[in-house]
């Protein structure tokens, strides 16, 4: 159901970006709490350990209990109305990029629009188009997340406003090149191998039904969340780094600030600073996240798909009959 496929014309691009918004929308709520986590260990400067002196995070568990005591349950879904925003508005343009752009290798070239090769290319595209749309809001949910007590920000118009005034329109695109960088290979990834695992499953497990292939596309869907996420991480740590730039005052509570000038000088103070090491700070939880958020993306995709089709095969029907 992921791209387009000649032999089951069911999902229009319309639709794709409906179900696209719907399955952003249910996995933001459900893995928040993990991506607060996520933000919080990339922004950290001191090494993730209790053996690390100012370090005020150690672990998942620990951070956990630290951020629910000092800041309380709310926490674990600061900017949550931004990232919701950035959830379905990617949802729906990354699926209906997708989409389209798939029905156009079939149409225009030789390629077979479900070759794995395709889906690479096509999801890395439509990675990147929707990065694009939604890169302003992606810098607001982690200042959000990143922000401490007490907050800078009240609300999101009061951060829009404050940004705008203080840093200007281009502080909304901190972070651009990796991202942009890392979301080609990273989505590539995921929609390739999502695919392949796919295409290998039904090819180890015969059709079982529906609620087989539920669990199938979610277990394939989890697996591809990690491979992808293991590939690419550093570049997404570089990209919340520098969504914090001239930000640091909001971050004194948490430790150790940094100032970079770019990527590149970025990834030199990381590397003389934190080690190797420090290129992978947050992998655990963005593993976690990655597995659960990937999963159900192309789980709740496809079901939506699904219902979207049943809902037009019904009417039809009924039209029909009546």
């Amino acid at each position: 159901m992921v791209g387009y496929d000649p032999e089951a014309k069911c999902v229009s691009v319309a639709e794709a970006a409906a179900a696209g918004s719907a399955s952003g929308f249910v996995t933001r709520v459900l893995v928040s709490p993990l991506d607060v986590i996520k933000i919080r260990f990339q922004l950290q400067i001191e090494q993730l350990s209790s053996r690390s002196p100012g370090a005020k995070y150690h672990g998942i568990l620990q951070a956990v209990q630290c951020i629910f005591q000092e800041e309380g349950l709310r926490a674990f879904w600061k900017g949550h109305v931004p990232a919701q925003l950035l959830s379905v508005g990617y949802g729906a343009v990354q699926f209906m990029a997708f989409e389209s752009l798939t029905k156009m290798v079939h149409n225009v070239t030789s390629y077979n629009a479900r070759d794995s090769f395709v889906h690479f290319v096509c999801g890395g595209l439509a990675a990147c188009t929707a990065t694009v749309a939604v890169q302003p809001v992606d810098t607001l949910r982690t200042r959000f997340a990143a922000q401490g007590e007490p907050k800078i920000y009240r609300n999101l118009h009061h951060a829009v406003v404050t940004m705008y005034q203080t840093e200007g329109p281009q502080t909304f695109y901190r972070g651009l090149t990796p991202t942009i960088i890392a979301i080609f290979p990273y989505a590539g990834l995921q929609f390739s191998s999502y695919n392949i695992l796919q295409q290998f499953s039904e090819w180890v497990i015969p059709a079982e039904g529906e609620k087989g292939g539920n669990v199938k596309n979610l277990v394939c869907g989890s697996c591809a969340g990690i491979i992808s996420k293991t590939l690419t991480y550093p570049f997404d740590l570089f990209k919340k780094r520098l969504q914090v730039g001239g930000f640091e005052h909001a971050r004194a509570a948490f430790g150790q600030v940094r100032m970079y000038r770019g990527l590149l000088d970025c990834m030199r103070q990381i590397l003389r600073e934190e080690g190797p090491g420090g290129f992978f700070k947050g992998l655990s939880p963005s593993l976690l996240k990655a597995a659960l958020s990937t999963g159900l993306i192309f789980f709740c995709y496809e079901l939506f798909c699904s219902l979207l089709c049943t809902l037009k095969s019904t009417d039809g029907t009924t039209r029909k009959e009546g």
